[in-house]
């Protein structure tokens, strides 16, 4: 809870510089021997905005 917060006023600063982007990364996963997909946005600089598990 408080990593989402931080990471929230991060974004919100970096919105201010015209340089600021992200790009989105897909990865395979297993998950108890199923395969799953792990979606991160991440920034600039490196760091993981968000992640998400999905099954499709």
């Amino acid at each position: 809870m408080f990593a989402a917060e931080i990471r929230r006023k991060r974004v919100q600063q970096l919105r201010a510089f015209s340089k600021w982007n992200w790009r989105v990364d897909e990865v395979f996963v297993k998950v108890n021997g199923k395969r799953h997909y792990l979606w991160r946005s991440v920034d600039h600089e490196g760091e993981v905005l968000e992640a998400v598990v999905t099954k499709r």
